[in-house]
């Protein structure tokens, strides 16, 4: 296997760069060691990747990221291995099931129809701030049962942790610290006035008959915190990204909503956001790659789910795409808890917008950005419409 100064991380460049990046190492490489850090492997097949990911024995995700390979937090249930990972899904599956979700879809509908019809008017926006940033936290503040005026906080945090650039590594500690504190707050009011939200219901946990620590359900917070916000903003931004310049599935969309639910997992597919990473607890041979107890092994789903050994033109986006076994969620044991909520709210935000905003592009000169890092978005999307 080659070594090669591969850093995953390529900054702020116009909208699409990633994904190109992306598929040229691939048709390079079916694996590699990249020399970048303290180093990686790096898998980029369909088979290959899904492969690591039901092997959680051999590849365990207690470290998530392949630059940060012995991380100082625990993310629950995220950086769980079986057998307690198991435990906690158990506990979060019935939050999160599809019955859980469609008792929430009236709220959220009339959430994001509320949010477009306040920008109808305008006859422009950037997509990323003014909707697919606001809306999945909005979102995000109601299942936790927390006030939406603190939305503006929330979303400050969120570009903190999530958007600053790596020498401002001292800004994103301080916001991890406040989200932090903000939840210890939240579980002290539930524990002394319990509500009907998730932080209520998780205090109600055990865990080998004792209570879940405090310390397990903060970390529980900041990972839906993360999960929540940045993952749908992202997505969402991605596909409208996509829309904008495509006449033909744009019109199918607004004139045909039946076609949504396909056109979601056609965009999951071909715009794949999250590189996740796992951690090898012993020594494996894995098609020829010698990986050493330790080595961290990237897992670019946007590789898998644009191989063409598995899909047929892999790179262009069809709203018909027969059999999509796309892994945009994952796959294995740690396949995304949240991804019926996140199929939710893409599917309203298509159909709400294109409901009253059928027609739009991105206005002549623009450029959209995206940031390249361990998960994919776009950082400004301007839209325009008559």
């Amino acid at each position: 296997m080659p070594d090669i100064d591969f850093n995953p991380l390529g900054g702020v460049q116009p909208a699409g760069s990633a994904f190109a990046r992306f598929d040229a190492l691939r048709e390079q490489h079916a694996s590699f060691r990249s020399t970048f850090g303290s180093g990686f492997w790096v898998i980029s097949r369909y088979e290959k990747i899904v492969e690591v990911c039901q092997d959680p024995e051999t590849f365990s995700s207690s470290a998530v990221s392949v630059l940060d390979p012995e991380p100082a937090y625990r993310w629950i249930p995220e950086m769980l291995d079986p057998p307690e990972h198991t435990v906690w899904r158990r506990l979060l599956g019935p939050l999160f099931s599809p019955a859980a979700v469609a008792a929430r879809t009236e709220k959220i509908r009339t959430q994001c129809a509320a949010l477009v019809e306040s920008l109808a008017e305008r006859g422009s926006c950037d997509f990323v701030t003014d909707f697919a940033r606001v809306y999945p936290t909005t979102v995000f503040l109601e299942l936790m049962g927390l006030p939406v005026e603190d939305l503006a906080t929330f979303l400050a945090w969120e570009d903190a942790i999530l958007h600053a650039p790596p020498a401002e590594r001292a800004g994103r500690v301080q916001a991890m610290g406040q989200v932090i504190g903000y939840f210890s707050r939240v579980i002290a009011e539930r524990r002394a006035e319990p509500r009907d939200d998730l932080i209520s219901t998780a205090l109600g946990w055990e865990i080998d008959g004792e209570p879940v620590p405090d310390r397990d359900l903060l970390d529980l917070c900041l990972l839906l915190f993360m999960a929540g916000l940045d993952t749908v903003t992202a997505q969402l931004s991605y596909a409208f990204w996509h829309l904008a310049g495509a006449d033909k599935d744009r019109a199918r969309i607004a004139e045909h909503p039946g076609v949504i639910t396909d056109a979601i997992e056609e965009m999951l597919r071909a715009y794949s956001i999250v590189m996740p990473a796992r951690k090898l607890t012993r020594d494996t041979d894995f098609h020829g790659c010698a990986m050493k107890t330790g080595d961290m092994v990237l897992l670019p789903l946007n590789q898998a789910n644009r191989d063409p050994g598995t899909f047929t033109d892999p790179t262009q986006v069809d709203l018909d795409r027969p059999h999509n076994r796309h892994i945009a969620f994952g796959v294995g044991v740690h396949r995304c808890l949240g991804a019926h909520l996140a199929r939710a709210e893409m599917g309203i935000a298509l159909e709400e917008w294109h409901k009253r905003i059928p027609n739009y592009r991105v206005p002549e000169g623009s450029v959209p950005l995206e940031h390249a890092d361990l998960v994919l978005g776009l950082d400004t999307l301007p839209l325009v419409w008559d």
